[in-house]
């Protein structure tokens, strides 16, 4: 008797020695993971997911139907440094922190304004292109200053830095302000006359109106606000400081300037 309880009390003991060891390897491979840095899980994956909109001169499908652009270039060619294959996925702009952090895409590269709010909830790299926000109106509108458009429409893309500054701007303040969801939604307006004036990006708003495009008669009329650009990755990310490295190689061997040129852009200094 005294035997067949010291067996079952030896049976209790590795069955409770077995679940205690799976558990403390289970808590180690929870650790692991957590430990994991940035650059390691894309180097697992052997890819960088990027997250962008349709934006030229940024991101965009050419006339021969061929996916290209300055960040599109400047991606694929760190990729190619980083060792890992860029796959590049369209995302809804007001929504791309919620998939970074997801990890539903790797970085947001796509012509993303720097400011200190984004810099507090993303890893930012180093400025690379210069921007400034831009009003835009149909050629033969009256423009005296942002006052003229007091009580006007003007559109933006929303959650962008146009959005940002037509709130920051007193006159803007008193127009009639409508969010689009995206910077050429906002031509389109502009140039069907249901918008009076539009606030976007010069890099865009200079590849995308003038002569020889879809929108002939939009003109730039007022620079309100000067940026740059950056790349954003998850908030502690260590691949920003690699791709950093990276555009300084850049930036001494030609490369960046190169780029710039062919897609009428001013690197950041």
């Amino acid at each position: 008797m005294r035997k067949l309880k010291m067996k079952k009390l030896m049976a209790l003991f590795l069955t409770l020695a077995m679940i205690l060891a799976l558990g403390a390897c289970g808590t180690k491979r929870t650790n692991k993971s957590q430990d994991e840095s940035d650059l390691s899980y894309v180097k697992s994956k052997g890819r960088l997911i990027i997250g962008y909109t349709n934006y030229a001169p940024m991101n965009y499908t050419d006339e021969n139907g061929v996916f290209t652009g300055f960040d599109t270039e400047l991606a694929t060619l760190t990729c190619e440094k980083l060792g890992l294959e860029p796959q590049f996925v369209e995302i809804n702009w007001d929504t791309k922190e919620d998939e970074l952090n997801a990890k539903s895409i790797d970085c947001i590269w796509n012509g993303l304004t720097i400011d200190d709010d984004r810099k507090a909830t993303m890893e930012i790299t180093d400025p690379y292109v210069k921007n400034a926000q831009v009003v835009l109106v149909k050629e033969g509108t009256a423009y005296n200053g942002t006052e003229s458009l007091i009580g006007k429409t003007v559109v933006a893309e929303q959650s962008s830095a146009g959005e940002k500054t037509v709130k920051a701007d007193d006159n803007l303040k008193q127009a009639n302000y409508i969010p689009k969801n995206l910077q050429t939604e906002c031509l389109m307006e502009l140039k069907a006359g249901t918008a009076d004036a539009a606030v976007l990006d010069l890099t865009l708003a200079k590849t995308m109106t003038g002569k020889g495009t879809s929108y002939e008669d939009i003109i730039i009329v007022d620079y309100l606000a000067e940026e740059d650009y950056g790349v954003a990755f998850r908030k502690g990310s260590d691949i920003c400081a690699e791709v950093n490295r990276i555009f300084g190689e850049f930036v001494a061997d030609g490369t960046m300037a190169a780029l710039a040129e062919k897609y009428g852009l001013e690197p950041a200094e």
